[in-house]
C-alpha cells in the first residue's frame, strides 16, 4: 500500500512533472529569498558595497598622498566639483537655484591655489570665487538672487574650502602622514561607530536628524579612534602618544558633527542621499560628510599640539 505522503510514480517509474504554481508556495519562497538578498543592513546601507567603494577611494587618495602629490590635489578638486554639483542639484530640488559654473571653477581653483600658494592664496581664491558667484548671479538676472548667492556661498564654504585644508596639510613637512592620520581617524570613527552602533545601539543621538546614529556608536567611535590616534601619533607622526588622544577625540566630534550636518540638510530638502554615484554610500557628499569637518580640525590641532610640524 502506497504512503499517501509520498508522490506516486508514473507508468515508467519516474515521478510526474510538478504542477506549475505561479502564485503559490514556490513564488512566495522566491520573493522571500529575493527580499532577503536585497534587504539592507541595520545601518541602512549595503555594507559590502560600502566597504569596497570605501577601500577603493582610500587607495586612490593614499596613492596620491605618497607618490603623486598633484594627483592628490586633482582628486581633491574632483571631489570638490562633484560635491558642489550634488549639493547644487539638491538645492534646486528645494527651490534654490545655485550657479554651477562658478562653483565648479571654485572646486578646481581653491585646492590648486592652496597647493601652490598656501593659506594666503587659498583665502584670495575663496574671495575671488565668492565675487564670481555674486557677479554671475547679477548678470543672470535679479530673480531670487539673494537666496541664490547665500546658498552658493554656503556650498562654496562647505565643500571646496573645507576640502582644500587637506592640501594645506599636504604642503607641510610630513604632510602626507598628517593627512593619512586624519583619514585613519575618520575611517576609525565610521567603522567603530557602525559596528558598535549595530551591535549595541539603543539611544539615538539626534532622532529627528539621524535616527540610526546612537550614543553607543559614538562611544565606540571615540574608543576606537583613540587607540588608532595613539598608534598614529607614535608610529606615523613621531609625536608623544598623548597627542593622539585629543586629536582622536576632536576628530570624532568634528566628523560626527559633519555627518549630522549633512543629514540635517538632506532632511530639510527631503532627500535620502545627495546622489547615487557611489554604491553603498550614495553620493560623494555622503562619503565626505565626516571628512569635511575633520580636515580643518586636524589642521588647527596640528598647529596647537605639534608647533614644529607647521
Amino acid at each position: 500500500m502506497a504512503n499517501p505522503t509520498e508522490p506516486s510514480e508514473g507508468a515508467a517509474g519516474s515521478p510526474p512533472e510538478p504542477t506549475p504554481d505561479p502564485g503559490g508556495l514556490d513564488a512566495m519562497t522566491r520573493r522571500s529569498r529575493k527580499s532577503t538578498r536585497t534587504q539592507p543592513s541595520r545601518a541602512g546601507r549595503d555594507l559590502p558595497a560600502a566597504i569596497v567603494v570605501g577601500l577603493v577611494l582610500l587607495a586612490v587618495v593614499l596613492t596620491g598622498l605618497f607618490w603623486l602629490p598633484l594627483a592628490f590635489v586633482a582628486t581633491v578638486a574632483i571631489f570638490g566639483v562633484v560635491g558642489s554639483w550634488e549639493v547644487s542639484r539638491a538645492l534646486i530640488g528645494g527651490g534654490i537655484d545655485t550657479p554651477l559654473v562658478p562653483l565648479a571653477v571654485a572646486g578646481v581653483a581653491l585646492p590648486f591655489s592652496a597647493y601652490y600658494g598656501g593659506l594666503e592664496a587659498l583665502g584670495m581664491a575663496f574671495t575671488a570665487s565668492a565675487l564670481l558667484v555674486f557677479l554671475w548671479r547679477i548678470i543672470e538676472g535679479p530673480a531670487k538672487s539673494v537666496p541664490s548667492i547665500v546658498a552658493s556661498i554656503f556650498v562654496l564654504t562647505w565643500v571646496p574650502l573645507l576640502l582644500s585644508f587637506a592640501v594645506l596639510l599636504l604642503n607641510e613637512p610630513d604632510g602626507h602622514l598628517l593627512v593619512t592620520t586624519m583619514l585613519l581617524l575618520v575611517v576609525s570613527n565610521d567603522t567603530f561607530g557602525y559596528l558598535v552602533g549595530v551591535l549595541f545601539g539603543k539611544r539615538p543621538m539626534a532622532p529627528k536628524i539621524s535616527p540610526k546614529k546612537s550614543w553607543e556608536g559614538f562611544a565606540g567611535s571615540v574608543a576606537g579612534a583613540t587607540v588608532v590616534g595613539i598608534a598614529a601619533a607614535v608610529f606615523l607622526l613621531d609625536a608623544p602618544w598623548g597627542v593622539g588622544i585629543p586629536l582622536a577625540v576632536a576628530t570624532v566630534v568634528a566628523a560626527t558633527a559633519g555627518d549630522l550636518a549633512e543629514s540635517m540638510v538632506k532632511r530639510e530638502l527631503g532627500i535620502k542621499d545627495m546622489s547615487n554615484i557611489l554604491p553603498g554610500h550614495g553620493g560623494v557628499m555622503d562619503r565626505l560628510d565626516s571628512v569635511l569637518f575633520a580636515i580643518p580640525v586636524t589642521y588647527i590641532l596640528t598647529i596647537l599640539l605639534m608647533p614644529g610640524a607647521l
